[in-house]
């Protein structure tokens, strides 16, 4: 799909059909679209995780109580290491919550490229995820998004209100 076709087309999908997986194929086509997403110092404080068992399923989407949600075939967490992220030395930000954004914005690009529905998710319980996930304090998620085809139906709305690029830029 051309880039700008995708990034006009691409949103939230927050119906799933449960009973259509993603082939193998298409999610490594996502996943190195991801593995090439730029980080701070190129250090890629990352994993990522695709939970798509029943069980962990179970556990994992306890994290966020949204019907929709728990009828997506796969959850996909992005997790970063705070110690692995690049430091700022002159106030010691650290870039791991701008990398994984990042990351994360590659991923759902991509997704949607390859038809795939996500729905970008901060909302979550960190300490469910934390516990089902086994992170240590070390870790942390600051996003997370099902994958799935959307239910026959589910389209872009056309109508969604932007800002206007005057309200947005400003020359200087």
């Amino acid at each position: 799909m051309e880039f700008y076709d995708l990034i006009k087309k691409r949103c939230s999908v927050r119906n799933y059909d449960i009973n259509k997986t993603i082939s193998e194929e298409t999610i490594q086509k996502i996943l190195n679209a991801a593995r090439l997403a730029p980080s701070a110092a190129n250090r890629q404080p990352w994993k990522i995780l695709i939970i798509s068992t029943p069980e962990k399923l179970n556990e994992i989407k306890k994290c966020y109580n949204k019907p929709w949600f728990h009828n997506a075939p796969h959850i996909l967490v992005v997790k970063g290491k705070i110690s692995e992220a690049w430091h700022r030395s002159y106030d010691n930000y650290n870039s791991l919550e701008t990398d994984l954004s990042i990351l994360m914005t590659y991923i759902i690009l991509a997704a949607a490229n390859e038809g795939v529905g996500t729905c970008w998710i901060a909302n979550f319980d960190p300490n469910i995820l934390k516990n089902v996930l086994n992170l240590s304090d070390d870790e942390k998620v600051y996003g997370i998004t099902p994958l799935g085809y959307p239910i026959e139906g589910e389209v872009y709305d056309e109508n969604k209100i932007r800002k206007s690029i005057k309200e947005i830029v400003e020359f200087l």
